[in-house]
């Protein structure tokens, strides 16, 4: 039972914008609760950010559907912003939800030359951050996001709309093609792909009008998965007895309310039994609880624990020292591998 189906069923119409990257066609946008997909496929990149949407890299494969009528050098971002914009303005008596999920700042690396060249300007050698391409695709995706929220101003509906900003990784630290390394993430280790810091720990912001202080910043630990819990928390629609058999996440209400609310005793867990851009990323799970988090290295079997309160580049593997708690959340972790019924890498009998 997903999000968008609870919704539609409460009533809300329902739009999927942008990327999908969720399964084949049986597994669209459209089978899943909403009314409206534009421009979600099985594919996670564009074959490029420019119109028509296709391009050299896969050709056909990747390019983005449901996107015609645009204009030689018409950029993704702010064409989706544009179809957000019209769905957000269309005539309708019942509430909507829009999950908007821009490819930016995916790769390819591509933005609009002019928004390049100001930041390649601006490139000093001191600098951590030296890919002007990439500072250029986050500026736009910053301005598009300022658009819908202007547009929620302009209808006089912002103050009767719930805003989610968030993202699916940490950004990606790797050289791509001829744009040179893509980003950074210091303090944070590593980047996408990856269980350390650098990998998974990515921005939420809430706006909730008449509930969220504004300017407020909050410590405790969250996680994606208590978006279904949340946001039906929020809009008074009850989770049905299925969805609560199988659900993981816990409202977040309290914490939007009180920022100092804690979720001390709760466990995440991040488990990625593949190879990313190996050898830089090996298959692994994670557990993090409270200050302390355990890495599980499935093909050497090296454990690492950290303790994030005192270290947050994760520099100083503290395992040895701490057999107890590394005892501990290597149990736990494993309790919920067979909880979940994890899937496992093999070992390559060719290796």
């Amino acid at each position: 039972h997903t999000l968008a189906e609870a919704f539609k069923e409460a009533g809300y119409e329902t739009a999927h914008i942008g990327k999908w990257h969720l399964g084949d066609a049986n597994h669209y946008p459209e089978t899943q609760g909403f009314d409206w997909n534009i421009g979600g496929t099985h594919w996670g990149a564009p074959a490029t950010f420019f119109f028509p949407y296709r391009g050299p890299f896969h050709e056909e494969i990747r390019y983005v559907p449901h996107l015609e009528g645009g204009k030689a050098g018409e950029y993704l971002t702010n064409r989706l912003t544009d179809e957000a914009l019209a769905f957000i303005e269309r005539p309708r008596e019942s509430p909507f939800f829009l999950y908007m999920a821009y490819h930016s700042v995916h790769t390819p690396i591509e933005a609009p030359e002019a928004d390049v060249e100001a930041y390649r300007k601006k490139l000093k050698p001191e600098y951590k951050h030296q890919n002007p391409i990439y500072a250029a695709m986050v500026s736009t995706l910053d301005k598009n996001v300022g658009r819908i929220l202007e547009k929620l101003e302009t209808l006089g509906i912002s103050e009767n709309t719930i805003v989610i900003f968030a993202s699916d990784n940490g950004g990606f630290v790797f050289p791509y093609r001829n744009t040179g390394v893509v980003t950074d993430n210091f303090p944070l280790r590593s980047g996408k792909g990856s269980l350390y810091e650098g990998g998974i720990r990515v921005p939420f912001i809430a706006k909730v009008p008449g509930l969220t202080p504004s300017g407020v910043e909050c410590d405790t630990q969250v996680s994606s998965v208590d978006f279904y819990p949340t946001l039906l928390d929020l809009t008074g629609i009850e989770i049905s007895a299925d969805a609560r058999e199988v659900q993981d996440g816990v409202s977040l209400v309290s914490q939007l309310k009180d920022p100092d609310k804690s979720l001390e005793d709760r466990a995440l867990y991040f488990h990625y039994p593949h190879y990313y851009f190996a050898p830089k990323t090996t298959p692994c799970s994670a557990i993090r609880k409270g200050d302390w988090k355990l890495i599980e290295h499935f093909e050497d079997e090296k454990v690492e624990l950290f303790n994030l309160a005192e270290d947050l580049s994760e520099s100083k593997d503290l395992s040895k020292e701490n057999p107890e708690k590394t005892s501990e959340l290597m149990n736990d972790l494993k309790v919920w591998r067979d909880r979940v019924d994890a899937q496992m890498p093999k070992p390559n009998p060719k290796i």
